[in-house]
């Protein structure tokens, strides 16, 4: 059995920016209150976190200051992914010099590949690691998507952990973990199936609701584990109109809105990537107070 990287839930932490530049300030208020409120790991500069306009620099300069701050308290994953398996390379071994505590590696975008080139790909990346590493499958973003077949390949590897599995498909995903057993740690990478994929034996979801409500999404997946079912199951139903209005406008264009109302941040992003529309913004405000998060 692999041990798990974190159990419960990862924060996929928004990064804060003021006049074009990384906010510290911002993003140390906002890790400490996530710590503060129980989260159990934290994921930094994914894509919740606008990796895709962050440059290396700004990445790397952004693990090492959380793995400082967080010193130890709770596991840091650093997004180290690219569809170039080179630049995943050196990106993963710099965050492993840095101190991350594992690393998150998304599947080759635009450019994709075929199954051997999936288990070529990580497996180079993962025989550089010195961490975990924890595969992110998204293929509404990517239009690439792994198999069970393919995670069966990728659990052989020691250092390949776990899988944020985001491709929506909950029968896909109880195949695949009666192929790898314990060999990979299932997260679940959608928060409206936290719930459903703990109940398949997940452990835990790397999230976008915990920007808001770290303690609350926590307790989905570990009311669960606590053989509470039907508490997580009427967490999930009591979040999901939120999460549904997180994800109105693409990731992380909501969360953004939602936690500079909650004065974490200022609202700036990087281009391409706008403020809501007015009508979107409003279904949020409403969800946001049906829930008890006020400003």
């Amino acid at each position: 059995m692999k041990k798990p990287v974190f159990t419960g839930v990862a924060t996929a932490l928004i990064t804060p920016f003021k006049d074009g530049e990384i906010d510290y300030d911002a993003y140390t208020k906002i890790v400490e209150d996530q710590i503060a409120k129980g989260v159990d790991a934290l994921v930094v500069s994914a894509t919740t976190g606008e990796v895709a306009t962050i440059t290396d620099d700004e990445q790397l300069s952004l693990i090492g200051y959380t793995v400082r701050m967080v010193n130890k308290r709770v596991p840091v994953i650093a997004y180290t992914g690219s569809n170039c398996t080179d630049n995943s390379i050196t990106m993963t071994k710099e965050a492993c010099m840095l101190g991350a505590d594992a690393v998150l590696v998304i599947t080759p975008y635009y450019n994709k590949t075929t199954k051997k080139g999936l288990v070529t790909h990580f497996t180079a990346i993962a025989n550089v690691s010195k961490v975990p590493v924890i595969v992110y499958n998204v293929p509404s973003r990517t239009g690439l998507n792994l198999t069970p077949d393919v995670y069966e390949l990728l659990a052989k590897h020691p250092m390949i952990n776990g899988v944020k599995e985001a491709n929506g498909n909950l029968e896909a995903m109880e195949e695949a973990k009666r192929l790898v057993g314990d060999e990979l740690n299932f997260y679940s990478g959608n928060d409206d199936q936290i719930y459903e994929m703990t109940k398949r034996g997940g452990l835990g979801v790397i999230s976008v609701l915990s920007n808001l409500l770290p303690y609350e999404t926590g307790r989905i997946v570990k009311s669960y584990l606590e053989g509470k079912e039907e508490e997580s199951k009427a967490l999930q139903e009591k979040y999901n109109p939120l999460i549904k209005a997180l994800f109105s406008e693409v990731n992380p264009i909501p969360v953004k809105e939602a936690m500079a109302m909650l004065g974490y941040c200022d609202l700036e992003y990087r281009l391409p990537l706008v403020p809501m529309e007015d009508d979107t913004k409003a279904r949020l405000i409403e969800e946001m107070k049906k829930v008890g998060l006020t400003f």
